[in-house]
């Protein structure tokens, strides 16, 4: 029988070790969002009957590749994870293998179908699709990684993002049928398709985000 919840002495270690390195990355990938994807990916555990263990893990890994190049960052990742000889404690070396494999597939914009059942759970776990999450992170992108643009290249920037990975010819997978991305998704595209709102939503955001940088 599968456990409810995790190891709590693997959360333990998680929670002092790993977690608050996400404090180095941007607003995007801060411990708001790991915990986020920790706690989809604990959900989909009872959907899907995966070990609790490994997908605790996987989800709090994910993303600690962008401590190098983010366009290598899932592969970082896994990497990361591999070479950690503290799991050892918890995991089987075929374990790890297939949880630096789930890291590596991971990535929104992977061209492949995640290799496991663990790979597929932590890509849905990490679609943060609801609407107004999407554009605040969108918006807080920009601002972190491109601040010499003015506001006009930043909602450029930001349409051609939300067209390139959450259109209908976009690269965003979802890979587990009847999860709540579903919904969102098609609630994001339709706030897509009216440009004047979205417009209207990216101006909130970045009026919001660019005051907190003055702050």
């Amino acid at each position: 029988m599968i456990s409810k919840t995790a190891s709590l002495d693997l959360v333990e270690f998680v929670e002092r070790n790993i977690l608050p390195q996400y404090a180095a990355f941007d607003k995007a990938h801060n411990i708001t969002h790991v915990t986020r994807v920790i706690k989809r990916s604990l959900d989909l555990v009872r959907t899907t009957g995966a070990d609790i263990n490994m997908v605790y893990a996987i989800a709090a890994y994910h993303d600690l590749g962008l401590s190098g190049p983010r366009a290598i960052h899932h592969i970082t990742g896994g990497r990361i994870l591999q070479q950690d000889a503290r799991l050892k404690k918890w995991f089987s070396a075929e374990q790890i293998k297939v949880m630096k494999e789930a890291v590596e597939d991971h990535r929104a914009s992977a061209s492949h179908t995640p290799r496991s059942i663990y790979g597929k759970i932590v890509a849905e776990a990490d679609r943060d699709l609801q609407p107004d999450i999407v554009f605040r992170r969108t918006v807080q992108f920009g601002l972190d990684n491109y601040p010499e643009m003015d506001r006009e290249n930043h909602w450029k920037r930001f349409r051609e993002h939300l067209d390139n990975k959450y259109s209908e010819h976009g690269y965003i997978r979802l890979w587990i049928s009847g999860s709540d991305n579903e919904r969102h998704l098609a609630a994001l595209r339709a706030c897509m398709a009216d440009v004047r709102k979205l417009r209207t939503v990216f101006e909130r955001f970045f009026d919001e985000e660019f005051l907190a940088r003055r702050a």
